[in-house]
């Protein structure tokens, strides 16, 4: 019998080997058996799985105290194969405006399948019984959101998801495993977009969806149906961000909480969300649900207009002006004219994104220089 591809020699590698194939050899009539029939571990074709892959879902799996995970090719994959799996049509979808604005594209789709699709601001959390229908079958927020950092109750949604008995899924993104842990407080799933902080070098592309191993099944049978495998050499690339993973979503966090509390003083910020900052209107559900810190997330308002926010990014020296969050390097961008671009301009501007609202996402620079960097930044608003 060959040997298992992830110790060649009989003692394992340091670093997670990447395996290129795209189909397997039996050693034997029998191994075949045991690999179809689920007895023993084994691969086939790699739409159905690879080893460099599930090496790294059982490592995300484990950082969300989850059973199993599947990885795919992107966030947007993963929200996809989540809606796929457990919506057809009659039922209705229950989003948060407050979610990245690709799902509003997905939304489309989804409707011209016969799925009802009802939408929330995130600020009106208290009312989602009003917003829940019998036919509700699955709620679908993020917390932190994408962009202006508001915090959802999970334990509070599940509650109400319970009373129409709703799938719960909770997209992690933002807050990282390292800060939240939505399976605790409730979520039945939770999805990444693991191009961010999970790889966090700005070059891969995929996604991971963590829960039960039942949830891993039904999954795993859409991922294989639809071709949505993640590539070895990506899932390589993954596997080594982490590696570093809790260092820099630690220090992304302090970063964050020393810009943060800079730009809650200075004048030329006319708004500012933060889930560390007690000025935040949900910082007490942040600090129940979140721990070790609020994430490297923040969104805030420069002036009063579009002009404002132009001058001071292009007053930026350390910072970069790029899309994307959760890597090494600090981000910024403007959410009107990037990540919320999917939405028609009324969409945008309907749960609080401004022309000259900002989003950043703090690196593992040294706050004191990111510090620095926004306040020069400032003065030339």
């Amino acid at each position: 019998m060959h040997p298992d591809p992830l110790t060649p020699y009989g003692n394992r590698p340091m670093v997670t080997p990447i395996v290129n194939a795209v189909n397997y050899e039996y050693a034997s009539f029998e191994v075949l058996r045991q690999i179809t029939e689920g007895e023993i571990d084994g691969y086939t074709y790699h739409r159905d799985d690879n080893p460099t892959v599930r090496e790294v879902e059982k490592k995300i799996a484990a950082l969300e105290e989850a059973e199993d995970c599947v990885i795919c090719t992107s966030g947007m994959a993963a929200c996809t194969m989540v809606y796929l799996t457990y919506l057809r049509a009659g039922d209705h979808l229950l989003l948060f405006h407050d979610i990245y604005g690709a799902n509003y594209k997905v939304s489309l789709i989804l409707e011209r399948l016969g799925i009802e699709i009802s939408w929330m601001n995130a600020d009106d959390v208290h009312r989602i019984r009003e917003y829940l229908r019998p036919n509700t079958r699955m709620v679908f927020l993020e917390t932190p959101s994408n962009p202006l950092c508001k915090v959802v109750d999970i334990h509070a949604v599940r509650q109400a998801a319970d009373t129409v008995g709703a799938l719960l899924v909770v997209d992690n993104t933002f807050a990282t495993p390292y800060h939240q842990k939505p399976l605790r407080h409730g979520a039945h799933l939770v999805v990444h977009s693991a191009t961010k902080a999970l790889g966090g070098h700005n070059d891969i592309m995929a996604g991971a969806i963590a829960g039960s191993k039942l949830y891993y099944n039904e999954l795993w049978f859409t991922r294989q149906a639809i071709g949505t495998t993640l590539d070895a050499y990506s899932a390589f690339l993954l596997d080594r961000g982490l590696k570093t993973f809790e260092i820099r979503a630690a220090a992304m966090a302090r970063g964050a909480e020393a810009v943060a509390e800079y730009l809650q003083k200075h004048p030329k910020v006319s708004r500012l969300s933060y889930p560390g900052l007690h000025s935040h209107p949900q910082h007490d559900v942040a600090r129940k649900q979140m721990e070790r810190g609020f994430g490297g997330m923040l969104a805030f308002d420069v002036g009063h207009h579009q002009e404002d926010a132009r001058r001071f990014i292009n007053g930026l020296q350390t910072i970069y002006h790029a899309v994307s969050l959760g890597a090494t390097e600090s981000l910024i961008c403007v959410p009107h004219l990037t990540t919320m671009l999917y939405l028609p301009p009324e969409r945008r501007a309907m749960f609080g994104v401004r022309e000259n609202t900002v989003r950043l996402s703090i690196g593992i620079e040294p706050p004191e220089q990111l510090v620095a960097d926004v306040q020069q930044a400032l003065a030339s608003v």
